[in-house]
Formats: structure tokens, C-alpha cells, sequence
């Protein structure tokens, strides 16, 4: 429980995160591999709703899209339904040379499109919040372009360690209605039947890991809900 309440309360993560693409097939056999090791941690089976800030140019998406060894990206983030004056997470997320980083805070849903519009008037009363308010003002422009929204189960060690797993389906973005308190829907991203498992881990994998992995024949992929979000975009728009 420790565990599980620390990991809710984390504000700055390091960490690889690796990514697959499977199918149904795949999914159930990494999941039985999962069962002695791993459980589902305090959001178990939920509904992940995020905005992401881009400018006029989409000038962060496109960069990310070149692959560069050097990334940056700012979202807003609730597992619930959030209203104006309900807490959620801001995150600013950086990648350099395969390594994550990302470090966030809980404010107003409100307060956090007020920072991004007017981050001149933000009192930044702590280091993270300084560095997103430095986010917003370097790259001046920012506004809300997307809502992603995707069922996502979670997993947590047994042994207490930050190795993580995740499931993701049912992507859907949209480019309208950009507030955590919509409901879900929008433009799939994934194929009916197909799944991101994403694996969380500030080092090395469990053997048992790599052996499912190996039996399965998965190997990781390059995948960016938004990135996809904003390339679907532009076809669409062509």
C-alpha cells in the first residue's frame, strides 16, 4: 500500500519507456506472464483524458515527429471527469537520448489554462512550476490543439520496485470541446483489437519480461498518441 501511495503522490520521474504494439493474443500472454509478479496499482482500470499545448505552427509535434535526440511536450492530464475548479495534473515531459523525464504538478483545471495563456502573471511558488511557466513563455504561442482520451489498466510491482506496466486501447482524439470535464471520443488511433503495452522502468527488465517478450516475438516500436493524433490530422485535412 506504501508503495502504491507513493507512486500516486510522485511529481518527477526518470525513466525508460519502452513500447509495444499487440494483439489480443499477445496482450493475454504477457498479462499470465505478469501474475506472479505484478498487480494492478491505485487507478486499476481507468479512463486517462489528457489536452496537449502546442503552438499555432505545431511547432513542438513536428520537431517530435523528426525523432530528435532531444524532445519536449506539455499536457494537462486527469483520470476522471474534471471540472474547472477540480485538481489535475500538469506535466511537462522531456526526452533526451531515450531517457524520459517528467515532472508534474496538481493544480485547478482552470489555473493550468490560465498559466499556459498568461504565464507572466503565474506566482511560481515551486521549481516545477517555474520551469513550466518558463515552458510556456519560451514558446509563447501555446494554446490546447488536442484531446486524446484511452482506457489504460495499470501495473505495479510486488517487489517494490518502479518497474511498471501499462495497457492502452480504445485511443480517440479530437480536436474540439478541449476540457477534462468532455466526454471521451473522437478519431480512433489504433486498429480494432490491437493494444500499447508500455513498460515503465528506471533500469534493466525482469528476465521473465524479456523471456514473454521473446516468445511473443514483440519488439518495441516507435508510437506517440499525439504525434499519431496530428498526422491523422493533417491527412484529413489534405
Amino acid at each position: 500500500m506504501e508503495d502504491r501511495q507513493r507512486l500516486k503522490n510522485q511529481m518527477i520521474f526518470k525513466r525508460y519507456e519502452i513500447k509495444y504494439l499487440l494483439t489480443s493474443e499477445q496482450r493475454q500472454y504477457i498479462q499470465d506472464a505478469m501474475k506472479p509478479y505484478m498487480k494492478l496499482d491505485e487507478f486499476g482500470h481507468s479512463i486517462i483524458r489528457n489536452i496537449y499545448f502546442d503552438t499555432d505552427n505545431y511547432r513542438l509535434v513536428r520537431h517530435s515527429i523528426e525523432k530528435p535526440v532531444y524532445k519536449e511536450k506539455l499536457r494537462m492530464r486527469s483520470y476522471q471527469s474534471a471540472g474547472e475548479n477540480d485538481s489535475v495534473f500538469m506535466e511537462l515531459k522531456k526526452k533526451y537520448q531515450s531517457v524520459v523525464y517528467k515532472r508534474r504538478i496538481m493544480l485547478p483545471q482552470q489555473e493550468g489554462f490560465q498559466m499556459v495563456q498568461y504565464p507572466e502573471k503565474v506566482q511560481a511558488d515551486s521549481q516545477i512550476k517555474k520551469e513550466m511557466v518558463y515552458f510556456c513563455e519560451y514558446y509563447q504561442s501555446l494554446k490546447p490543439v488536442v484531446y486524446l482520451s484511452y482506457e489504460r489498466e495499470a501495473y505495479y510491482s510486488f517487489d517494490g520496485s518502479d518497474f511498471r506496466v501499462t495497457f492502452d486501447e480504445e485511443i480517440l482524439s479530437r480536436t474540439d470541446r478541449l476540457f477534462l470535464d468532455e466526454d471521451p471520443g473522437g478519431c480512433p488511433l489504433l486498429e480494432k483489437g490491437m493494444f500499447i503495452m508500455e513498460i515503465k522502468t528506471p533500469g534493466g527488465m525482469p528476465m521473465w519480461m524479456t523471456q514473454a517478450l521473446t516468445k511473443m516475438h514483440l519488439y518495441k516500436t516507435s508510437y506517440s498518441k499525439y504525434g499519431t493524433a496530428y498526422q491523422k490530422m493533417m491527412l484529413s485535412a489534405s
